[in-house]
């Protein structure tokens, strides 16, 4: 409207908006990892306990990681385990092994040195992730310098503390961008806590309505062939029945190949202690006096300028035993909780396909093994559980193909409404896309021109969702309704009370999880 007080003769522009407001669709791959890190400063401020908002693995390493690298075995910087090789009476039932001598030895982490977040986030990106939220809830806690008691067993590590995670998962009120929570130490707690962690996982998304909780499973890193089972049904039991929708998870963790061979050295055998590392290099019935020389450099501390690097390399070169045992605890290192990778599959799902297609049949980049291989009889009981319908996604091996993502569900495996994840995620965008958008209505009038923009608006948003093939239907109108008006959606007490009632109603696409192909014989026929 041009301004009433003009009285200087002149050409005068009045500008009127020639389009309504449109929706901006949200993000819809953001995770926010919650765990521990080396460091938690950069430029003399401190990030521990801070939501921080990284955009690459760089990013990353500035803030959480220090500039100068040490050895490994420093216990304040160390990021890799410490592993130690404990000899067995007989060939041990669980858990990973080797032969040296004529004898078995148990490859066993020192359970305090145990941290995924690092290395997950590695996988994230390697994955195709971008951005993402980093929550530091601790630095490393002190090695033990002992082992785990028993091969095969679930990890504990006491550094990790449950209200560390909470105190982290609380600040993440405050922020509404991100659309995943992922705690890949979660499983390093014991059952108790960990059950509490992923109930209060669920109930905060629930509250949020914005994020997927994305589990790991405890005992996946080394499953039992037979008992396995007893850590899904664990699992299921951790959960609670609150907020099932908004959470899914992964099984079992996946061999990965994000730990490379100059990673791994020395000081993460036996805590640093070469004298133990020693009997099994150069034992008396087959002596190495090349390896016996470089021990003796590195535990004199006679190695001049040489390098940690150097001297690892010359180990490798004069002795086999050395090159076997690092191998192992490579492989066995490189074993890391999915939720990672995951959020990185999400990502690039989202980007090439949309979030309404199901992050499924796809492969994981950098993962070449898994510690079980699943059948179909065997997921059946994963995928579908009458009981809870806690739904298990798993990850599985398939010849020719390699290792896909085999599994596209929610918690809520009973929901018609919300068993799929593709399902949950796909309204959870258009849910908070439209509500971003609709905030530019607030105390505008509540009138007919008014609810007219909101509905154009929201039916554009909805069309090109449909035209992308995020909704189902033969048009738009059967894709989706939009409906806003007195007598329709608010009654005249309504607008008294200044409440604009907007009714949304969508046909998501679901995935298609079951293909059936039904064959019939027929009769030949003639000519």
């Amino acid at each position: 409207m041009i301004a009433s007080n003009i009285k200087t003769p002149g050409v005068y522009i009045n500008e009127i908006n020639g389009f309504p407001n449109s929706v901006v669709p949200i993000a819809t791959s953001v995770p926010a990892f919650i765990g521990y890190t080396p460091k938690a400063e950069y430029q003399g401020k401190s990030y521990t306990n801070k939501a921080q908002k990284i955009t690459s693995f760089s990013e990353f390493q500035a803030f959480y990681m220090l500039e100068d690298s040490p050895a490994p075995a420093d216990p304040a910087v160390q990021y890799h385990p410490d592993y130690h090789l404990v000899v067995q009476d007989a060939k041990p039932e669980k858990g990973d092994c080797m032969m040296i001598g004529g004898k078995y030895y148990s490859i066993l982490p020192d359970p305090n040195t145990i941290f995924y977040l690092y290395n997950s986030l590695r996988l994230f990106f390697q994955n195709g992730g971008g951005d993402a939220y980093v929550v530091s809830i601790g630095g490393y806690g002190k090695p033990s310098k002992k082992p785990q008691d028993t091969p095969g067993e679930p990890i504990v590590n006491p550094n990790v503390k449950l209200a560390d995670f909470q105190r982290g998962l609380e600040l993440l009120k405050n922020e509404q961008e991100p659309t995943m929570y992922i705690c890949p130490e979660a499983t390093l707690l014991n059952r108790d806590d960990n059950a509490t962690l992923m109930q209060s996982m669920l109930l905060q998304a629930e509250e949020m309505q914005t994020t997927l909780c994305i589990f790991d499973i405890i005992g996946g890193q080394d499953p039992d062939p037979i008992l396995y089972t007893d850590n899904i049904e664990a699992f299921r039991n951790s959960t609670g029945n609150q907020g099932l929708k908004y959470g899914t998870c992964y099984y079992p963790f996946v061999g990965t190949t994000i730990i490379q061979s100059g990673e791994i050295n020395y000081t993460n055998l036996f805590a640093g202690n070469i004298k133990e590392l020693e009997p099994l290099l150069s034992p008396p019935s087959a002596p190495n006096q090349s390896a016996e020389k470089i021990l003796s450099m590195i535990e004199n501390q006679a190695s001049g300028t040489l390098t940690t690097s150097q001297l690892n390399g010359s180990l490798l070169n004069v002795s086999k035993t050395y090159v076997l045992i690092i191998d192992h605890v490579i492989k066995k290192a490189n074993v890391l909780p999915p939720s990672g990778a995951m959020a990185g599959v999400y990502t690039v799902n989202d980007n090439q396909n949309g979030v309404w297609h199901a992050p499924a049949n796809m492969s994981i980049v950098g993962v070449v093994d898994l510690p079980i291989r699943l059948s179909d009889s065997q997921q059946e009981g994963l995928n579908v559980d009458a009981i809870s319908g806690k739904s298990v996604n798993a990850i599985r091996f398939f010849i020719g193909q390699g290792i896909l993502v085999w599994g596209a569900r929610t918690l809520d495996g009973n929901s018609q409404d919300w068993r799929y994840v593709a399902v949950r995620r796909t309204m959870t965008y258009l849910e908070q896309s439209v509500k971003a958008a609709a905030r530019a209505y607030i105390f505008e009038p509540n009138d007919a021109n008014t609810w007219a923009a909101v509905k154009s608006m929201i039916s554009s948003f909805l069309t090109s969702v449909w035209k992308e093939g995020g909704l189902q239907g033969a048009s738009a109108a059967d894709a989706y309704s939009v409906e806003i008006g007195l007598g329709t959606t608010m009654t005249a007490e309504d607008l008294l009370n200044g409440f604009m009632n907007v009714t949304v109603k969508v046909a998501v696409v679901h995935p298609a999880e079951f293909i059936v192909i039904t064959f019939q014989q027929q009769m030949p026929k003639s000519g």
